[in-house]
């Protein structure tokens, strides 16, 4: 097996993917434009999901890149070996190319290759769809591993459970999967151990997504989709250990130097590894999700920065860390490898700087604020529960769910008092508080570009006119801070420094529909990105665009709306309907959103 560091598999990659005449694409921003399925991007293809479901990309048919992933399902496990909030994933793409043969011919030879991993070939296991009503058993892309050279033996056929790959939105383009492991030689735990297995024998390498199916409404079964794609993920942290025979990702370039720092900062007394990973992570998580644009908040992904913030504070306090500057020293380890690659990263420091430590002493506020509170119920609960010295667990909550009082404070100090926590009760009132949460978010986060039904196209057009008539107005330094879509309505971010006023809500209201009365033309163009730029588009995330752009013009002599997008879009404005602003609120200090809907 080939050693590599963190720049050399990146180049491996892309450089070999290059050679079999893939366009290298940039990363996408983590924060998810036009697309309320998820909170985050989490995977490489979702970027990309318009393109797989029939748009033409305008750097062909064949791409590859490396995509910065968020996922936050078990956050709780992060600091086990190989749990990550933030990862990279490397990935590759067929629109409509090729299929089964080419894609398993061209894993093999990239793990097995002298020139590429270097893979022994022996240790090589991988997993195939086993097939059900609506797809059957994938006996071709098993029979294309045989040909290859793996062994009968090495191939296992999974549920879909293990071996199908979806969006979260379930709906979108979606296929059987095909997965490739590494067999540490470590003991089977059972007669039926297999890679799916979660004992530590095998190790996830990657997985091609043969996306053959599409599913158009929540709830309905997949069906054929008119063009055939593939989506190849590999996770590079996953891989960079790997190569290296480290145990854990935390034993990598990308954390070792970091988990130093924070060892040498803190007491012996009180270090302990895992606390030292965690924040170690989380601080990596944040810089990424700062430099993307995404500050602390109490809903969607500013919770979820605030989460990991707060969650590495706590970890700092646990191992009595007492060096003031931890945190800073953190963040520029972690965007001086990151800052290479991504161009928000190298250009943020400060800000990341700035927006991480103001959440870092708010939650030292909050802190200080619980310990008042706890010592005002500590009064009352004490008398009720003299007998047996348990401190509430619905109180615990409560501290925790109003006031951001960790479990762990509120743990310490009841030990001050010779009291325990009844920690079941805490654990039923939070597991209510979460499945309150989830169902909300079901209802917030359901749809999006992912599903692109014709309600979601026309939101989408409707989007891009909203926000020239905003510029327009309010002049070319608006600009568009985030943009979420379902088939219900659009919800649109824009920076401007007022409430603004029912006269100017109508305003916008009327000129929107105006120019959808004129029944414009929607124009699409490829370009590249220069001549983008002299035509006068705007775009969200500039960076992520490659040497050729799509550009989208609604043009009259009185409007022009020229934007970097994706697609899909109306063709003409007429299609529209009548435009409906429905409620303009603050999201943060300068920046104001539009909810509005299509009557």
């Amino acid at each position: 097996m080939k050693k590599l560091n963190y720049k050399e598999l990146k180049s491996l990659w892309i450089d070999f993917y290059k050679a079999k005449t893939h366009a290298q694409i940039p990363s996408a921003s983590v924060v998810p434009e036009n697309d309320a399925s998820v909170l985050f991007i989490n995977s490489g293809m979702h970027p990309l999901v318009p393109y797989l479901m029939g748009e033409s990309h305008p750097q062909g048919k064949r791409l590859c890149n490396i995509q910065k992933c968020i996922r936050t399902g078990d956050i709780e496990e992060v600091g086990n070996p190989n749990h990550l909030t933030f990862f990279e994933m490397m990935g590759n793409w067929s629109l409509g190319d090729y299929f089964k043969k080419e894609k398993i011919a061209w894993s093999w030879e990239f793990m097995t290759g002298k020139e590429w991993l270097n893979i022994d070939p022996n240790r090589l296991y991988v997993t195939c769809f086993e097939g059900d009503e609506v797809s059957p058993k994938d006996t071709e892309s098993a029979e294309y591993w045989l040909n290859q050279g793996v062994g009968k033996d090495h191939i296992y056929f999974l549920p879909k459970s293990e071996n199908w790959w979806q969006l979260p939105s379930g709906t979108g383009p979606c296929g059987p999967c095909t997965e490739s492991f590494y067999d540490t030689g470590k003991d089977s735990c059972n007669d039926n151990c297999n890679p799916s297995c979660n004992c530590g024998r095998f190790v996830e390498i990657g997985n091609d997504v043969f996306m053959e199916y599409i599913i158009e409404n929540v709830g309905e079964k997949p069906k054929l989709n008119k063009q055939r794609n593939v989506d190849t993920g590999f996770g590079l942290e996953r891989n960079l250990c790997l190569v290296n025979g480290h145990k854990s990702v935390y034993e990598t370039e990308l954390f070792a130097p970091a988990i130093d720092k924070v060892k040498a900062s803190a007491d012996p007394g009180f270090y302990n590894e895992q606390a030292a990973r965690i924040i170690c992570e989380h601080t990596r998580a944040a810089v990424i999700m700062i430099a993307d644009g995404i500050i602390p908040s109490n809903k969607g992904q500013g919770y979820v920065l605030r989460r990991l913030v707060r969650r590495a504070v706590l970890k700092r306090l646990e191992i009595n860390c007492h060096l003031e500057t931890i945190f800073d020293n953190l963040i520029d380890f972690f965007c001086g490898y990151l800052g290479e690659y991504y161009e928000q990263v190298a250009t943020g420091v400060e800000n990341i700087k700035f927006v991480f430590n103001q959440e870092k002493d708010k939650f030292f506020k909050t802190v200080n604020q619980g310990v008042k509170e706890f010592e005002k119920v500590i009064k009352f609960v004490h008398k009720d529960i003299s007998q047996n010295s348990v401190f509430s667990g619905k109180t615990a909550f409560r501290l925790y769910e109003t006031y951001g009082f960790p479990i762990e404070l509120t743990k310490e100090l009841c030990e001050e008092k010779g009291l325990s926590i009844n920690m079941e009760e805490f654990t039923i009132a939070k597991q209510k508080h979460t499945l309150a949460s989830q169902t909300a978010n079901t209802g917030a986060f359901k749809g999006g570009l992912a599903d692109t039904t014709g309600a979601t196209t026309k939101l989408h057009t409707a989007t891009h006119i909203l926000h020239s008539v905003l510029r327009s107005i309010y002049g070319f330094d608006l600009h568009q801070k985030g943009s979420n879509i379902t088939p219900e309505r659009l919800r649109f971010d824009f920076n401007l420094d007022h409430k603004m006023t029912a006269d100017e809500l109508n305003v916008v209201e009327v000129r929107v529909n105006e120019i959808i009365a004129q029944d414009l033309d929607i124009i699409v163009e490829e370009m590249n990105v220069e001549n983008a730029r002299l035509k006068g588009a705007i775009g969200v995330f500039n960076s992520k665009y490659g040497d050729v752009v799509k550009i989208y013009s609604i043009t009259s002599p009185q409007f022009s709306s020229v934007e970097f997008c994706g697609g899909p879009h109306v063709n003409k404005t007429s299609e529209l309907g009548a435009f409906k602003i429905q409620k303009e609120e603050s999201v943060s200090a300068g920046v104001r959103r539009i909810k509005a809907v299509l009557n």
